[in-house]
């Protein structure tokens, strides 16, 4: 690993004590005006348009690339056992099939997310969300975390990169720091807010503090909860430039929730 404990804890504490006082209302300041009512599909490229329920059915992931093809979404994310039916039904279209990873939980072994991976590539995914083991984090055993991302990213370079979702609900404001320190040093391409399983979702300034972390070496995706256009903008202009949700159409669409 790049950066001892003691090395890490200086670094987040230094970020920590950048960002203190930032008040949402300054994140926000530049953001842009929502427009309600009227189709705008610039939000599209924003979208990884996403199904991960266990009931998931070919007729569901059918419908959503159907959908993310009609409006250029990003991304279709699905778990990885349905990315050989996703990636043929997104053949020729430039949408990726996008699969996640040790999910939702993040504790498989490192080289079960590392197959797990490698067999998604095969099979068609261009882009992997994986979930850190969280655990292993929050008890300060950061070569672990370290090493289970990079030998994800280095198993998926060049061919697919990389999200690394670190569960911003579980975790402390050091942690999350720590998280994405971590990530950067492993090669990721994103850090991404949340699994959708946790207990909470993106907020402004999650997304802020790991825009913040990460610079510009990685980008950052929001996940849960964004569910219209205004949460969307918001999450643009704290610094996110993915949005993990199943509502792009509305965002797209400029409808309310």
């Amino acid at each position: 690993m790049v950066f001892e404990s003691k090395e890490l804890k200086e670094m987040a504490g230094e970020i920590l004590r950048e960002v203190s006082g930032i008040t949402e209302e300054e994140i926000l300041a530049g953001r842009r005006e929502t427009v309600w009512g009227t189709e705008d599909r610039s939000y599209a490229q924003y979208m990884d348009h996403t199904v991960l329920k266990p009931e998931t059915t070919k007729e569901t992931l059918k419908k959503f690339c159907d959908e993310a093809k009609e409006y250029r979404f990003a991304s279709v994310c699905v778990n990885s056992g349905n990315v050989p039916y996703v990636a043929e039904q997104l053949k020729g279209s430039g949408v990726k099939a996008c699969a996640v990873v040790g999910f939702p939980l993040g504790a498989m072994s490192t080289f079960g997310k590392v197959c797990e991976s490698v067999e998604a590539v095969k099979c068609g995914a261009s882009e992997i969300d994986m979930v850190i083991p969280v655990g292993r984090l929050k008890e300060e055993d950061y070569e672990y975390v370290y090493q289970d991302v990079k030998q994800v990213a280095d198993a998926c370079h060049p061919q697919a990169e990389v999200k690394v979702i670190i569960e911003c609900s579980a975790l402390t404001d050091e942690e999350k720091v720590i998280a994405c320190l971590l990530a950067k040093e492993a090669g990721a391409d994103f850090v991404k807010t949340s699994t959708g399983f946790g207990t909470g979702g993106a907020t402004v300034k999650d997304v802020y503090l790991m825009k913040r972390t990460v610079g510009e070496a990685c980008r950052v995706k929001a996940s849960t909860g964004i569910n219209d256009r205004e949460i969307c903008d918001k999450m643009l202009a704290a610094g996110a430039v993915r949005m993990g949700t199943s509502k792009g159409i509305r965002i797209v669409k400029g409808e309310r929730q």
